[in-house]
């Protein structure tokens, strides 16, 4: 259920960075896509489905962000919530898939995964803060 909550300036510069952030993460993993189609067609055997899914999946999921992001504007603890935790797990996903000898990615898609994290880290951290708490707080 959203509520409509009067956000204080801070909060919402926050989710501005955080809609242009998310924005950016979709953009290198739309780039990361595109490089798959082509390996698709250049080098076939460089290419399986796992990369395909991570690529389309993370790509929608960034973009889909933007839309909870506005939710979080328009005052939605639920929103905000979901997201939070979202942007706090995904690099640990991450890193895992960077570490892990045998993920099924190759060391490109891996760059562009570390890279991918880093606007998805600063989105937590900026959900993070104590000022986005507050706002966000649950109503009592």
């Amino acid at each position: 259920m959203t509520t409509d909550r009067l956000l204080d300036a801070g909060a919402v510069r926050d989710l501005d960075h955080v809609k242009r952030l998310w924005a950016a993460a979709g953009i290198v993993s739309f780039l990361g896509l595109a490089v798959t189609a082509v390996l698709a067609f250049t080098d076939p055997a460089d290419v399986n489905w796992v990369m395909w899914l991570r690529g389309i999946a993370v790509t929608v999921a960034c973009f889909a962000f933007i839309l909870v992001t506005a939710a979080v504007r328009r005052g939605s603890r639920r929103a905000y919530t979901r997201m939070r935790l979202v942007a706090t797990i995904a690099p640990i996903g991450v890193a895992l898939l960077i570490v892990a000898p045998d993920s099924g990615y190759p060391g490109w898609m891996k760059v562009e995964q570390a890279v991918l994290a880093i606007p998805v880290i600063v989105i937590a951290v900026l959900l993070w803060r104590r000022r986005m708490r507050q706002a966000l707080r649950p109503a009592r």
